[in-house]
């Protein structure tokens, strides 16, 4: 279970502080995905920093199966990337030295959890057999988003937060490579914290819910 109760968090500026997140709320069962919308601006890729350990909340709790991320030494945090979670976004943060095989399976070889045959079905899956002795300069936008997506899931993390996973691609690459993400996070049995300024996008995920003056308010459906 990911919880996050009354997260608070703002921005220094000259003026003052900035408040952007304002006692945030959320519960997500593992296994589970969300949608998370609201406007440029609102918040939502602070939030999802913060659950991933790269930023600090002013105050409140994020608790990951009852163990709170608040108060872990940066150590504890790096760690925290590398076994518990994989990360999207919409730049693809591929390593340009090295080749598809290898940027697919980094992750996941750092934090100890290399799995070969998994390695290989995610590479059959993602359409990238073909391609693992490839660069990324070698690659389209679409194919290099599929080793983005691959790295994130190698390890088989418990939750997976993507930010705009496809908002570099046209629309047609972008369902195709969202339905294979949903795919695959589901035979990872991971959950998913996605954020998307796409209504079309996000009524894909189990859940939806819309930030607004910073706080979190649940969507139908």
């Amino acid at each position: 279970m990911l919880a996050i109760e009354q997260l608070y968090k703002s921005f220094p500026t000259p003026q003052g502080p900035l408040p952007i997140l304002q006692g945030v709320d959320m519960r997500l069962a593992r296994g589970s995905s969300l949608a998370l919308m609201g406007e440029s601006g609102s918040g939502k890729s602070t939030l999802l920093h913060l659950v991933a350990g790269l930023d600090r909340a002013d105050s409140g709790r994020i608790l990951i199966d009852d163990v709170p991320l608040d108060g872990r030494s940066e150590a504890s945090l790096a760690q925290w990337r590398r076994e518990g979670i994989g990360l999207v976004f919409q730049q693809y943060n591929l390593i340009s030295s090295l080749d598809v095989g290898l940027n697919l399976t980094f992750q996941a070889r750092l934090a100890g959890r290399h799995d070969p045959h998994w390695a290989a079905y995610l590479a059959q899956r993602l359409g990238l057999a073909d391609l693992l002795g490839r660069y990324p300069e070698q690659l389209s936008g679409g194919q290099q988003q599929r080793v983005a997506i691959g790295r994130a899931l190698a390890g088989r993390p418990a939750w997976l937060l993507a930010d705009e996973p496809t908002g570099s691609l046209d629309e047609a690459s972008s369902d195709e490579v969202l339905s294979l993400l949903l795919q695959l996070v589901a035979e990872a049995g991971s959950g998913v914290l996605m954020v998307t300024h796409s209504p079309r996008l996000a009524a894909r995920l189990q859940h939806r819910c819309y930030l607004q003056a910073g706080r979190v308010r649940p969507e139908q459906g």
